[in-house]
């Protein structure tokens, strides 16, 4: 019999581990496209965040990177509460179609409302700090580049 997909697993690992594939790789297995694909945008904006480390805020190119990791780990997050707010007999039905509609694998518990409401407070904050941090770092560039033509 094939192992039975938990709900609060997954809901955890897209939270956390998300931005690797690791829950695609856990619900789909090592063939699934997307989850070896994430680590690339996500890979990007951590490059976006060390060379804001190394030369500044105002470098160009992270705060177009960091931007991407952003909406990645937000996207991730937005998964890790689908996760956790599936229906017990849909999660069964698409992830464990084996099982019967009310084992206990897709059932929701404290942990998987923990991981829920984690995901809701911080894919929030992220989401929000990347997109603040990147349209305040391209505005000023734009302004900056209209004031300097207009001299």
């Amino acid at each position: 019999m094939k192992q039975l997909k938990n709900k609060t697993l997954a809901t955890w690992l897209a939270f956390v581990g998300g931005p690797f594939g690791l829950h695609r790789f856990y619900l789909g297995g090592a063939a699934d496209t997307l989850g070896w694909m994430l680590p690339i945008p996500t890979a990007l904006g951590l490059y976006g965040l060390r060379r804001a480390q190394e030369f500044g805020l105002d470098d160009m190119w992270s705060w177009i990177l960091i931007p991407l990791f952003g909406c990645v780990f937000a996207g991730c997050s937005l998964t890790a509460i689908v996760y956790g707010l599936t229906l017990q007999p849909r999660w069964n039905a698409r992830h464990n179609p084996q099982a019967a509609p009310d084992s206990a694998a897709g059932g929701t518990n404290w942990l998987t409302i923990l991981a829920v409401g984690s995901a809701l407070l911080v894919g929030t904050g992220v989401l929000m700090a990347a997109l603040a941090y990147g349209f305040e770092h391209y505005f000023t560039y734009a302004l900056d580049h209209i004031d300097a033509q207009s001299r």
